[in-house]
């Protein structure tokens, strides 16, 4: 799984700002405390990855394939780390 993208706010208010705007984008929250939150996109693979898979391996698989394209997309989305960061504070 590649490492999230940090994202860094100035506060709170900030944060919860740059959430909305995520969640907007397409992405859920998979994380959230009082200084930071994870976020990944929404994801299950797109249409053509999933023909492709299904026109290269349904005959042998049964579907399998298709279904760890699926898991494999979502659990490799890119998530993004937003931060409050403790120097703006000041």
């Amino acid at each position: 799984m590649p490492a999230p993208r940090l994202r860094r706010v100035s506060s709170k208010k900030e944060l919860e700002n740059m959430l909305d705007d995520y969640m907007t984008q397409g992405y859920e929250i998979i994380e959230e405390g009082q200084t930071t939150a994870m976020v990944r996109r929404k994801t299950w693979g797109s249409t053509g990855g999933h023909v492709l898979w299904a026109l290269l391996t349904v005959w042998f698989t049964l579907g399998f394939g298709n279904l760890a394209y699926a898991l494999v997309a979502h659990y490799n989305a890119e998530r993004v780390m937003l931060k409050i960061d403790a120097d703006a504070k000041s």
